[in-house]
């Protein structure tokens, strides 16, 4: 079982409780020694359980959260403020990605330092370089705190790209400059949803792009208890054409990219163009596998993969 953690981000709204942030923390097993904190952003319409899918019969293989620990990896699962067991801010337009990505790096800094206290159980006080993971929006997410904070000495980043999703976004959007629309954020995300906090809707489209036909059944009724309100204003930037093409492009840490061979990312190579500044680029396409890569049989390779390339940093 994880650790079930909750970090005060120090902000706050006037006349609300503070902002906690909920974070699952995996350990590795008794008496291994530790490699490094794997700080685990989920993506839109997923809560922190994204990372730690377990079946009924419970099959520890699709869960990330249990594999990369096995490995010797401390694994933090994270909900966003507005998500999950984190707080909700009453009002959430209040969750841009600015403000998210302060909160998130607030509770990783706060969990740092309970590392190298020696405050976690069974484990000594330790200084761990940690890995920035982020699924699709999650990614994204990884790339802001990255931009901003630099906590991270290499990012796994799957399930993304630049491109936006131009498909979803309305026509007259594609012919603004990139800056003019980030500028716009905040209108142009109530444009699109009526809500901050959109609820999921399941269809046989938005079921086709996270799963398809071979994803494992037992993981798509996992998946179930990882459903999560959108974030609006984040979602909406994920969604713009060339999105954090920005932040991608001041990239200077190695680099995981991971890519669905059905993703709907787009072509993984050239995706992986993006990152000019990236000292070093592993690039690794999940056989058969849709969005949401721990459904499939390929899963097992896409972990030990990020698992070795982890210890080479």
């Amino acid at each position: 079982m994880p650790l079930q953690l909750s970090f005060d981000t120090g902000l706050a709204a006037p006349g609300e409780a503070p902002l906690r942030l909920a974070v699952d923390v995996f350990l590795p097993p008794a008496g291994a020694a530790p490699r490094a904190l794997l700080w685990c952003l989920p993506g839109g319409h997923m809560n922190r359980h994204y990372y730690d899918l377990l079946p009924e019969d419970g099959d520890a293989s699709f869960s990330f959260a249990r594999t990369l620990s096995a490995q010797g990896y401390v694994v933090a699962s994270v909900d966003y403020l507005g998500v999950g067991d984190s707080s909700r801010p009453e009002d959430g337009w209040r969750c841009t990605p600015a403000f998210l990505t302060q909160a998130s790096q607030r509770a990783y800094e706060a969990l740092q330092a309970r590392l190298q206290a020696g405050e976690l159980p069974g484990l000594p006080a330790l200084k761990l370089p940690s890995i920035g993971v982020g699924h699709s929006m999650g990614a994204m997410m990884t790339l802001l705190q990255q931009a901003e904070h630099a906590p991270h000495a290499g990012v796994v980043l799957l399930g993304f790209s630049t491109r936006g999703l131009p498909e979803y976004v309305p026509a007259q959007w594609r012919n603004q400059s990139l800056e003019a629309l980030r500028a716009q954020l905040p209108a142009l995300t109530r444009q699109l949803f009526a809500e901050p906090y959109s609820q999921p809707q399941s269809t046989r489209e938005s079921r086709g792009i996270f799963g398809g036909r071979s994803a494992d059944p037992r993981a798509v009724a996992a998946l179930k208890r990882a459903g999560a309100p959108l974030l609006a204003q984040p979602a909406t930037l994920s969604m713009l054409p060339g999105n954090v093409s920005a932040e991608a492009a001041q990239l200077r840490v190695p680099l995981f990219l991971g890519l669905g061979e059905q993703d709907m990312a787009g072509e993984p190579r050239a995706i992986a163009a993006a990152f000019t500044a990236c000292p070093e680029i592993a690039l690794h396409i999940a056989a058969g596998a849709g969005h949401a890569h721990f459904l499939f049989a390929s899963r097992l390779r896409l972990m030990a993969q990020i698992a070795h390339w982890g210890r080479g940093l």
